[in-house]
């Protein structure tokens, strides 16, 4: 399950009135967990940037001076390369969108269709009926630091996001069961086999071979037959 956690920061607040795109992160999921795997860029937008918009994201069009246009394939070739056919996960989404979509249209490519997008700020609001649901506050109310965010960014605001994201759809306990017996852990395993499919880019081995046969022997020494993995089809 591949999904694009992504945010703007922009000129002003309205792309219909010719607002432009000066940045845009994303951060990848697999499976509501960041694989690792990012894009970010600056965009120079050919247009000043409003005064209330450079205070909230510190960027400046001299900052922007040699950055390239989002025409070019740095950019939109790269996002969408990057983006593929995933889900898009953004906060409010309904801004991001109507941003790239203008760039999209100018660039002469294809919009992202609203059935795409997950909207994290009605997620909140589901959850949080009548409370403050920026992303400011939502990660206050789950304890996720702001500590490296000096002012809004694109990229550490997708990050940010990414966080509240996995809390808005269960938190880092998500389908923990540490009751499971054997045939209840094998069909969870089928399922999830099912539903997610393989995982794309397997990852790599963190533990050495003679760390895993250590493992192993202390498995076969300490719970004998009683490991409920074992049950599994799957290897251990």
């Amino acid at each position: 399950m591949r999904e694009i956690v992504l945010d703007t920061e922009t000129t002003g607040l309205d792309p219909r009135t010719g607002h432009r795109l000066i940045e845009l992160g994303c951060v990848e999921l697999e499976d509501f967990l960041p694989t690792g795997r990012t894009f970010h860029r600056y965009i120079h937008p050919d247009r000043p940037i409003d005064a209330d918009a450079e205070r909230v994201h510190g960027i400046s069009l001299a900052f922007l001076a040699d950055k390239p246009r989002f025409h070019e394939a740095a950019v939109v070739d790269a996002f969408l390369d990057f983006v593929g056919d995933a889900v898009l996960v953004a906060h409010n989404a309904g801004f991001d969108r109507g941003f790239l979509n203008a760039e999209l249209e100018r660039a002469e490519r294809g919009i992202l269709h609203e059935e795409r997008w997950v909207d994290t700020l009605a997620l909140a609001q589901k959850r949080f009926p009548g409370m403050y649901n920026s992303l400011d506050a939502l990660c206050k109310r789950y304890k996720i630091s702001l500590a490296e965010r000096e002012k809004h960014g694109a990229l550490i605001d997708a990050q940010l996001l990414a966080a509240v994201y996995l809390e808005l759809r269960g938190g880092k306990e998500r389908g923990l069961d540490l009751v499971l017996g054997k045939d209840r852990a094998a069909a969870a395993v089928t399922v999830a086999a099912v539903a997610y499919g393989p995982r794309p880019r397997p990852l790599a081995p963190r533990s050495t071979e003679a760390e895993r046969a250590a493992h192993a022997a202390f498995i076969a020494r300490a719970l004998k037959d009683k490991a409920i993995w074992q049950g599994l089809p799957v290897e251990a």
